[in-house]
């Protein structure tokens, strides 16, 4: 298991310093280092994160104010010099507040927590799906789905076991399923990520299926990919 992870610092400095502690940790994998709270913002939108190193005091936007403008954030260390700032991070229920220079055991301390906090989440997380088909209600884990088929006021579940025919839209069933997990490749299909083999000029290759992936849809599956 590893913590996608964003390092937000306007300190050249301190960027080096937690980079060379997050690469320290092997539970964790950065994702990007950004200069401020917008360029935050642009990586939440195409990239999965569960971990925030965020400094407080920025340009433009504070990363308190930061945040406050995200509707699911995700988890967040908050690194400052600022030791006056220590109750607004309660406000945002930040998991721990290191106060620069940062040593490494407590930064290390502090990773500890977010992890521990990311694998009770996820115990509690819903990890599966259910629907009716052939007059029967079915469970399927996220796991065990390799792509959906839009036919019609139909949707076709393909997993590892069997295919099934079940009412709805496809874009009904894609709110039900975790982003990080799947993505729309076509008007007509929906994938597992973790089943794709390869991707090759405008097909994609899960298992022993092939399946045609739009132009426009293309760009967000490369990037998805590369997670």
């Amino acid at each position: 298991m590893k913590l996608n992870c964003v390092i937000i610092d306007d300190e050249p400095l301190s960027q080096d310093v937690l980079e060379d502690f997050v690469k320290a940790c092997p539970e964790l994998k950065l994702v990007a280092i950004c200069n401020d709270a917008l360029e935050a913002g642009a990586v939440l939108k195409r990239e999965s994160v569960d971990l925030l190193f965020l400094d407080i005091n920025m340009p433009r936007l504070s990363g308190i104010g930061f945040i406050k403008s995200l509707k699911e954030p995700p988890l967040v260390i908050l690194v400052t010099a600022y030791p006056e700032y220590a109750i607004e991070g309660f406000e945002i229920e930040a998991l721990d507040y290191l106060l620069k220079p940062v040593a490494f055991s407590r930064f290390r301390t502090a990773v500890n927590r977010a992890v521990e906090r990311f694998l009770a989440k996820e115990e509690k997380e819903v990890k599966h799906v259910m629907v009716r088909a052939n007059k029967k209600n079915y469970r399927i884990n996220f796991n065990e789905i390799i792509y959906l088929e839009a036919q019609g006021d139909y949707v076709r579940f393909v997993t590892e076991e069997r295919a099934l025919m079940v009412h709805g839209t496809l874009k009904e069933f894609l709110e039900q399923l975790p982003s990080n997990q799947f993505e729309r490749i076509h008007k007509s299909y929906v994938i597992s990520l973790g089943k794709v083999v390869y991707l090759e000029g405008n097909q994609v290759k899960l298992g022993e299926y092939k399946l045609p992936v739009s132009l426009s849809y293309k760009d967000v599956l490369n990037e998805k990919l590369k997670l």
